[in-house]
């Protein structure tokens, strides 16, 4: 076993039960946890900008990250109270701050069209698709609900699943590369597998575990969201790849040992998270 390998054993031995207990128990410790994972992102995000020469504008944006996730809580919780009603224009008005502040420190020749567009993305990409995790929990299922934990590890583990079947497929039997330019190391063989892995998480979920904490939901309706998560996951996975190799880096940084930075961890959870909140709420599961 390589010393990554057994890294990224280690953590996950350590991060597992860790993440079910905040999953588990939903609510504000959630909200806390998903704070802390758009501001430590989004901080990554423009420490690659800036490898490339560019220069966000990081305190609007780790301000409007720390803030998105409670807000979509609250939203969530209270679909007609005052945070609801006032959360586009508090949108409007950061970004209009924003601008006003790329008015004010960057000249035209310091890429301020640039900057604005980083900061904008950095906190929808970061913040904002990780934030559906709550919608993922909290759609139908209130604080320390296993339905409602379940619920949100079933993409995960399709994800996990996905990435490991294909890491493994890839470096056993080799092959075509799936997007050299971007991510050398993948190969088409290990993408099939990572899909045929992520397909089947369903039936053991369908007939292990939604059936103990009272999730009804059909097989089908499951495969087509493993399915569907298993290739959406690997392009998320892609499309962080592409910022690195844009910034000239192997991590996004070394806060997790054997993984990176939280940019790395996630790379392919933030388009899986909101796919799966999508999907869920067109199949009906709940």
């Amino acid at each position: 076993m390589d010393r990554n390998l057994a890294q990224r054993i280690g953590f996950a031995v350590a991060a597992i039960p860790f993440a079910l207990v905040i999953v588990w128990y939903g609510g504000w410790l959630l909200v806390g946890f998903l704070m802390l994972v758009g501001v430590l992102g989004t901080r990554e995000l423009y420490g690659l900008f800036q490898r490339a020469g560019g220069a966000a504008l990081e305190t609007p944006g780790i301000i409007a990250a720390g803030l998105l996730p409670p807000t979509v809580y609250l939203v969530l919780r209270d679909p007609a109270g005052p945070v609801a009603s006032a959360w586009p224009y508090a949108a409007a008005l950061w970004l209009l701050a924003v601008l006003s502040v790329a008015l004010w420190r960057r000249a035209p020749g310091d890429r301020p069209l640039e900057a604005v567009a980083t900061t904008v993305f950095a906190v929808a990409y970061a913040a904002g698709l990780p934030a559906f995790l709550v919608d993922l929990r909290h759609g139908s299922h209130d604080t320390r609900s296993w339905a409602g934990a379940w619920l949100v590890f079933f993409p995960l583990v399709v994800t996990w699943v996905c990435d490991t079947a294909a890491m493994f497929a890839g470096r056993a039997i080799g092959g075509p590369k799936l997007a050299p330019t971007v991510s050398p190391g993948k190969t088409q063989v290990g993408s099939v597998a990572g899909v045929v892995g992520g397909l089947l998480v369903a039936p053991l979920f369908h007939i292990f575990i939604f059936p103990r904490v009272g999730v009804a939901t059909p097989l089908g309706g499951l495969v087509i969201i493993a399915g569907t998560l298993s290739v959406v996951g690997q392009v998320g996975d892609l499309a962080e790849s592409l910022f690195k190799r844009e910034a000239g880096v192997k991590d996004s940084s070394h806060l997790i040992p054997g993984h990176g930075g939280v940019l790395d961890r996630l790379d392919s959870l933030y388009f899986v998270i909101p796919a799966a909140a999508a999907l869920y709420r067109a199949l009906g599961v709940r």
